[in-house]
């Protein structure tokens, strides 16, 4: 690599680590329990009943269709973290072998996201759909199949703030390393003639360019409430679609979550489900 071309990546280093300082702007949500269609998984070790919200249509029905079409009869809970979630709806494990790897499984489609953060959120008992990882999903769809429900932990209000701060970093830093390319050759001039405090200039306008365009949210009230007194998990907020959440079955759900697991996260002996009735 040429001379100049490492000190214009020194320099676009430069300016892209050195962080961005998060201002939130408040968002207010309803504490109503929203409307939906109810459904019940009858599991190997109890029912959990839960609600599936009209607020994600694609979602509410793509569940309801699969369950009517018998797609989790027999299925496992086949990826279980403590303190974190229980995921079931791989079609494969059906029939897996014991310790087989899971949670490849689909149905041949996914479903588009219908994420609505703040509105709906990884609070405990959260119902929410499974999918890819980014690098190869950036539209965050949906598996047509799987799903995970939260147990996930208690957080105190400095470990929230943290978290949000993280988050706003995370949502800000993208914007903010594009327009240090679009500023390449200014930088590449800068750094020639020597100029740091021309660079720091740059930087500064750069940082209210970004914080000026991509507005950061401030947990509102009542998900603070919950995170800090049932639990979730927060950091998947905004990254997966969180269709409905647990009304009554969560002592089964503390059940599956306490099984013996191997080193995939599978349990050591299968907890499967039943059926699912829509009602």
């Amino acid at each position: 690599m040429k001379i100049r071309n490492i000190l214009l990546f020194l320099a676009i280093i430069f300016l892209c680590a050195s962080g961005l300082k998060a201002e939130t702007m408040t968002t207010n949500t309803v504490n109503e329990m929203p409307a939906g269609k109810k459904a019940t998984i009858h599991t190997s070790l109890g029912d959990i009943k839960v609600l599936l919200y009209d607020e994600t249509p694609g979602h509410r029905d793509n569940f309801i269709k699969v369950a009517k079409d018998g797609v989790y009869d027999g299925t496992l809970f086949h990826r279980v973290i403590k303190d974190f979630m229980v995921q079931a709806g791989d079609p494969d494990s059906r029939t897996a072998a014991p310790g087989a790897q899971l949670g490849a499984g689909d149905l041949g489609y996914t479903q588009p996201a219908e994420i609505k953060f703040p509105k709906f959120y990884h609070k405990y008992g959260a119902l929410s759909a499974a999918r890819t990882g980014d690098n190869v999903n950036p539209e965050r769809r949906s598996s047509a199949s799987q799903f995970y429900i939260v147990t996930g932990k208690k957080y105190t209000p400095a470990q929230l703030e943290m978290m949000q701060q993280r988050m706003a970093d995370q949502e800000r830093q993208p914007y903010f390393r594009n327009l240090c390319v679009k500023n390449k050759e200014e930088i590449s001039r800068l750094q020639a003639a020597n100029d740091r405090e021309g660079l720091e200039t740059l930087r500064q306008k750069l940082i209210k360019e970004t914080e000026a365009n991509v507005g950061v949210s401030e947990y509102p009230e009542n998900i603070k409430q919950d995170y800090t007194t049932i639990g979730g998990t927060p950091h998947l907020d905004g990254q997966y679609t969180v269709f409905g959440e647990v009304l009554e079955g969560m002592d089964v759900v503390e059940k599956i979550q306490q099984a013996e697991t191997d080193g995939r996260d599978r349990p050591v002996e299968d907890i499967r489900i039943l059926s699912v009735e829509v009602e």
